[in-house]
């Protein structure tokens, strides 16, 4: 089973493909999507889009996994952070995809074993279950492997 996991942002989006086998979940690929400031709102999402879909069409995952949509003390990001998410939403209902959506409590619950970890105990605990070599950045990664982790312990078969 694979599940990606997507941290949304229209300037950065994180991203973080993992493969449940056997019990056994190991990282297939994680990086950020870029898209440039200096161009419109519009294309910046259309770019977006394109990227997600062509990340889906290469690791062909059953999941796609996000976190709950988090409101900021910042309207703007907010809204800015739910554009980028219903980009990442359409990508995935256009390719058929199961979707997953968790509060920031329960995908540190799920990684760290603890609702209220902090940020480096989250990034710490997915760099120990997925065997990385070093902890994934930017935050972005770190975020969209981490509920990508939770979904699959959520789908149960390792833990």
């Amino acid at each position: 089973m694979r599940v990606m996991g997507v941290d949304p942002g229209v300037a950065v989006t994180g991203y973080g493909v993992v493969e449940l086998e056997n019990g056994r979940l190991t990282a297939l690929a994680y990086d950020v999507i870029k898209t440039n400031a200096g161009v419109d709102l519009p294309e910046r999402l259309r770019l977006l889009y394109e990227r997600v879909l062509a990340l889906l069409e290469r690791y062909r995952p059953q999941w796609l996994a996000l976190e709950e949509l988090f409101f900021s003390r910042n309207a703007r990001t907010a809204f800015s952070v739910g554009q980028a998410r219903g980009v990442v939403l359409l990508a995935a209902a256009v390719r058929g995809l199961g979707v997953a959506s968790y509060t920031p409590l329960e995908v540190k619950q799920a990684v760290a074993g603890y609702g209220r970890a902090s940020k480096a105990q989250v990034q710490y605990m997915v760099r120990a279950i997925l065997n990385l070599p070093s902890t994934p950045h930017p935050d972005d990664v770190a975020d969209a492997l981490a509920v990508a982790i939770c979904h699959a312990h959520r789908l149960g078969g390792f833990w």
